[in-house]
């Protein structure tokens, strides 16, 4: 992976040179795409409508702008407090998911990242590459029943991501992806950090698991049940006893 950083007027864009070879600030936004289209899905899956899918078959990248989530993105959209190019919040996800995609985890692979600097702020945006076939695991579970073979993998893979430190500060339902072959895909992992075995584990559990019952509430059709929680935690266990 080449990273590359180029000073634009207001900021900076990262970039890996083996997937995007030339950059400009026009990639950071839907027209500056010959083909561009939202994201969209069904229970929230598709996110805050901040994201697009760019770029035409076979290579296509995602698009995501950085917006705030929460009672403060009520009050303020897009913008966070500036506190120097190293901590931004792109470079920190692209150099993470490089560093993950390295190490050979299931997560997207970073092309390129940008900050805009306005005045004390900034707003930011990131590109990486599509991953073919993904869809979130609240979409798999809403169009069929899954058993516990299933449920055990998705345990032991969340295990496999811990076990090498990730933490995800909102894993939830919509960013764990399966792709065709039933694998996991870790996806946004904005504000994540790769940390030693702690209480975090548990939190991130504590995070799904609220994810997956709220999912269930809004529709009582999908296919998820305590007995699948169960078996998620067989697999997740099963894998930390091995490792």
């Amino acid at each position: 992976m080449t990273e590359t950083v180029e000073k634009t007027e207001t900021g900076a864009i990262l970039y890996d040179r083996s997937i995007i070879s030339e950059i400009d600030e026009e990639r950071f936004v839907a027209a500056g795409w010959s083909h561009a289209e939202p994201v969209t899905g069904s229970l929230g899956s598709a996110g805050r409508g901040n994201t697009m899918f760019v770029g035409n078959v076979p290579r296509q990248f995602v698009l995501r702008h950085y917006v705030r989530g929460g009672l403060i993105g009520r009050l303020i959209d897009d913008t966070y407090i500036w506190t120097g190019e190293r901590n931004s919040r792109p470079f920190v996800e692209w150099r993470m998911l490089a560093k993950m995609a390295e190490n050979g985890l299931r997560v997207p692979r970073p092309a390129a990242a940008r900050y805009r600097r306005i005045g004390p702020f900034y707003t930011a945006d990131l590109i990486t590459v599509r991953i073919p076939g993904v869809q979130p695991l609240s979409v798999r579970i809403g169009k069929r029943s899954c058993g516990a073979v299933f449920w055990q993998s998705i345990g032991n893979a969340i295990a496999q991501f811990h076990a090498d430190g990730v933490y995800h500060a909102d894993m939830n339902a919509y960013n764990l992806q399966i792709d065709d072959e039933g694998e996991l895909w870790m996806l946004d992992l904005d504000r994540g950090r790769l940390l030693s075995p702690g209480p975090w584990q548990q939190k991130t559990l504590s995070r799904l698991h609220r994810s997956l019952e709220k999912i269930k509430a809004l529709d009582p059709n999908i296919h998820y049940t305590q007995e699948n929680w169960e078996q998620f935690l067989e697999g997740y266990f099963d894998a930390l006893r091995s490792a």
